[in-house]
């Protein structure tokens, strides 16, 4: 059974990928294992009670398992309880990459409209900036999540998230032609692309040193600086003062990371595109897991809300 498709106090069996699994203690000092399950419709909460030693070296992250229980409710979030779990048999499915969450679109077809778009950058300096960080950074690109887990959490939705805010974009700079459309898509398309050295990768995603200790949003102001370099770039123009403000203030607040807040009209705009199609993929995401007429899990991004999904969608 599909994890978007369990419903409440239902049993179960199926496989399922181990996205993550943690060596807990309960209050009595007794260990168990804290899981996140994973197939391609989406993840769920698990624990396994009472682990002993083999258990833990047995289910790691990154193995595909069959488990039997009970999908239940707890504070609110969909979990999986009274779970047994082995590891398939022979002829049984295996392969971790048949039971990752999928990008909606092909991602042939999302290279194909980035590299569209970065032709529509009528400044020369932006434009030159980007193609050449996209052609140092092109494989991870297209395959990096754009965040450990709050939204995007999949391979390629590093590319994902960026194309649609690039739509986006597109659609805002018509209705407001005092926006500069090329500003918006420059900044874009680089203010998140040091996810790529501030995460792992796809698999297991975990964050980096560098990504730990420095951050995204320094790690990119930094690859800019030494592209600039490289291409002999003026770095006291105002077009590339406006760019690397454009992408250091593109968290809106201090308090989230950004060192500066928003000072120009596309520094504001991509902050808000970046936020709704976030806040759209986290909502969407947790919505699929539940049925109509249920409220979603917590989500800590949104301020710990929970969301409902109505029975309208039924109709």
């Amino acid at each position: 059974m599909k994890i978007n498709q369990m419903k409440k106090d239902e049993h179960f069996q199926g496989f399922y990928l181990i996205k993550s699994a943690e060596v807990r203690q309960t209050r009595a000092g007794k260990n168990y294992l804290a899981f996140i399950f994973q197939d391609d419709t989406g993840t769920i909460e698990g624990k396994l009670w009472d682990a002993q030693p083999h258990n833990v070296e047995e289910f790691t992250a990154g193995k595909v398992v069959h488990m039997q229980g009970r999908r239940e409710v707890y504070n609110n979030t969909p979990q999986v309880n009274q779970i047994t779990l082995r590891l398939p048999k022979i002829g049984e499915p295996h392969d971790p990459s048949d039971f990752k969450e999928k990008p909606p679109v092909n991602v042939k077809e999302l290279r194909e409209y980035v590299s569209q778009m970065i032709f529509k950058i009528e400044n020369p300096v932006w434009q030159r900036v980007v193609r050449a960080l996209y052609a140092k950074y092109d494989r991870e690109f297209y395959t990096y999540p754009a965040a450990k887990t709050n939204h995007h959490a999949f391979e390629a939705g590093l590319a994902y998230h960026t194309a649609t805010m690039i739509r986006l974009a597109d659609s805002i700079g018509t209705i407001y032609p005092q926006l500069n459309k090329s500003l918006l898509y420059a900044g874009i398309m680089l203010h998140d692309l040091a996810k790529v050295i501030e995460l792992t990768g796809p698999d297991q995603t975990e964050y980096t040193v560098r990504g730990n200790l420095i951050g995204h949003i320094a790690l990119i102001d930094e690859e800019i600086t030494k592209i600039l370099a490289e291409l002999k770039i003026d770095d006291t123009k105002e077009e590339v003062i406006v760019l690397r403000h454009v992408i250091l203030s593109h968290h809106g607040l201090l308090e989230y990371g950004s060192p500066v807040r928003p000072k120009i009209m596309e520094a504001e705009i991509l902050h808000m595109i970046d936020n709704l199609d976030a806040e759209m993929m986290m909502m969407t995401t947790a919505l699929n897991l539940v049925a109509p007429g249920e409220m979603t899990n917590r989500l800590f991004a949104l301020d710990n809300r929970m969301f409902y999904k109505p029975k309208l969608d039924e109709e």
